[in-house]
């Protein structure tokens, strides 16, 4: 049991004050930590243990008593609520100076887990969290951000500044959930406490939106493979890696570019997804043959199927601005090719995925065999199917696109 009370200290000044004192009491010993403010006694209430109103500043003084001894007991209240059995060393401390994890710097934070990105080789992630937080440094315009300054208010003027510079509910998703991440790892490495969470009222989930998912059927993917390509190295590149992924399940361009010889047998590419790492085994269909015939003819000296990493030894930051320069590269290849086509729809690198999905139920094939080519395994429904479907059958699916 802890006891506080607000008392004048013995011992007067030349002008005849008491300097007023927070005394706490706890297992028989006792802690005095002075106020600031002074009296003379005749102005003191003893009995209340405030200023008197006669007192000229008695309202201002004792709303600052109100903030101290509030300010005690939430200290109090903080440690008996993280089962901490402090000494009264431990309070004066914490009152003095405040409980270091109510003041972390979440720039300085950030940008310590960010280097821990790019040590660990998680280049691309540390590029999105590095960008996340220079989105909230321009918004905030200053050099320190307590993360106990962030709350829902906080957060609603955050996404009024990204919509204010165009941004979409779906990249203020992407902003909104990088920042709840950081939230949670300095609540998991009990750097802040839990009730500085901001995210339990504001709700990300409100920024979902319908987002319209292009996909090509098989007659528009049939326009696309009838291309002349005249010649044009990024032309033909960018069309054998689009039909490439089309044809094994919507492989992303990430895992074709880390795709090697070594994952290729004769019948089959196998490979380990690298978002989910998830494990593919693929059937070769002939468009497939075609494609890997071409950059076996045309091969680079390196392991990689595809002319995207040149050199075999690359560190993780080389392979991020090769993916990035590449994957941008492809992108633009793609929009001339769909103009070549006649193909009015928005193609990206991604609507390979997208698509060999459209097609596959444009063919008949059931949504839970889809979502297993995909390998959608947070999927209930394809979760619920997996044990049943066997290689054959996914290998059967894709055959279709072939009819």
């Amino acid at each position: 049991m802890v006891s506080i009370k607000l008392k004048l200290k013995t011992k007067v000044n030349a002008e005849g004050e008491h300097s007023i004192v927070l005394q706490l009491l706890k297992d028989r010993q006792k802690k005095i930590i002075a106020t600031g403010l002074l009296v003379k006694k005749e102005r003191w209430d003893d009995k209340e243990h405030c200023f008197k109103t006669r007192h000229p500043n008695a309202m201002h003084n004792n709303r600052l008593l109100d903030t101290i001894k509030i300010k005690a007991r939430n200290i109090i209240s903080e440690f008996e609520i993280d089962d901490i059995d402090f000494t009264l060393n431990d309070f004066e401390q914490r009152f003095r100076f405040g409980s270091k994890r109510n003041k972390v710097d979440l720039f300085a934070f950030w940008d310590s887990v960010v280097q821990d990105l790019e040590l660990s080789g998680r280049i691309g992630y540390a590029r999105s969290n590095k960008d996340t937080m220079r989105s909230l440094q321009r918004f905030y315009k200053k050099p320190v951000l307590y993360m106990r300054e962030i709350n829902v208010t906080f957060l609603d003027k955050y996404e009024v500044f990204l919509r204010s510079r165009g941004g979409s509910n779906g990249g203020i998703a992407v902003r909104m959930r990088s920042l709840r991440t950081i939230f949670n790892l300095a609540i998991r490495r009990d750097l802040i406490k839990q009730n500085l969470y901001p995210f339990h009222k504001y709700k990300i989930s409100k920024l979902r939106g319908k987002r319209i998912k292009h996909a090509l059927t098989m007659a528009e993917i049939e326009c696309f493979k009838n291309v002349d390509c005249e010649s044009d190295i990024h032309l033909v590149n960018a069309k054998n890696y689009f039909l490439f992924s089309f044809y094994t399940r919507g492989m992303n361009f990430a895992d074709m570019m880390r795709l090697k010889w070594s994952d290729i047998t004769k019948e089959r590419v196998t490979y380990a997804r690298a978002k989910t790492r998830g494990n593919f085994s693929l059937k070769i269909v002939p468009p497939v043959r075609e494609i890997l015939k071409y950059y076996s003819e045309n091969r680079r000296d390196t392991n990689y199927v595809f002319p995207i990493l040149l050199h075999d030894i690359l560190t993780p930051t080389q392979i991020e601005h090769r993916k990035h320069k590449i994957l941008s590269q492809y992108n633009k290849a793609l929009k001339i090719l769909a103009q070549k086509a006649g193909i009015a729809k928005n193609v990206t690198s991604y609507v390979a995925r997208h698509s060999f999905a459209m097609c596959l139920r444009e063919k008949g094939v059931s949504i839970d065999i889809i979502g297993e080519t995909l390998g959608h395994q947070s999927v209930l429904t394809t979760k619920a199917y997996v044990r049943d479907f066997g290689v054959e059958v996914l290998d059967e699916a894709v055959d279709v696109l072939l009819w």
